[in-house]
């Protein structure tokens, strides 16, 4: 008898104190945290398609080429690392480079009539709107996640269990922060612009929630 109470009591106490919400938002952020990391991997591996297109009529650019090889590598480690403010700063360290090698192939008029190489700004440019949605979804997890684990009584749940606050996706990094991105809009337009606020340059996450 004495253990068919306890069967009741168990689920219904870890309802009270938090535990199961806490459990359901720190999926919820890991699920949205994969997004990103997915559409982060599928713009690194975009690249060497677009730089091997760019040599073909630029080969001599090998200090723009070894810049966004080095970027790629970054952004490859940093999903890796599955730190979003690493992540975040490799992406916007990246939109640089990138940002330099699109800027380069605005000198080769052949470039913009290339159908593999526009083909590839419009994959890279979908990638990087679909980063904005993840991002903006992991921060509004995330936000929700942080609040909740402050609150009575959850923040107990918290400290006994070891539930501690997640990072935003937001760019740490100063120098990353003012590498200019890429206006995608115009197939073959490339104009370096001020990165904050950009996509792939993450603005300052949700504030409602957050100290």
């Amino acid at each position: 008898m004495k253990r068919r109470w306890l069967a009741w009591l168990l689920p219904l106490a870890l309802t009270a104190c938090g535990y199961n919400t806490i459990q359901s938002l720190d999926e919820q952020a890991n699920a949205a945290q994969g997004q990103i990391e997915v559409q982060l991997q599928r713009r690194a591996d975009l690249v060497p398609n677009l730089v091997a297109t760019v040599k073909g009529v630029a080969n001599q650019e090998l200090a723009v080429f070894t810049e966004v090889a080095k970027a790629r590598s970054g952004l490859l480690g940093a999903v890796q690392s599955k730190d979003p403010q690493q992540m975040a700063d490799a992406n916007a360290t990246f939109n640089g480079a990138l940002g330099r090698l699109l800027a380069v192939s605005e000198a080769y008029p052949q470039l913009k009539s290339d159908q593999a190489f526009l083909r590839l700004q419009d994959e890279l440019a979908g990638t990087e709107n679909r980063v904005a949605v993840s991002r903006q979804d992991y921060n509004t997890a995330v936000q929700q996640y942080n609040a909740y684990i402050r609150r009575f009584p959850a923040v107990l749940t918290a400290k006994m269990t070891g539930a501690k606050e997640r990072k935003y996706f937001q760019v740490t990094n100063p120098g990353a922060r003012e590498a200019p991105t890429v206006d995608f809009g115009a197939p073959g337009g490339a104009t370096p612009q001020p990165a904050p606020g950009a996509p792939g340059t993450t603005p300052a996450p949700p504030t409602s929630g957050k100290p």
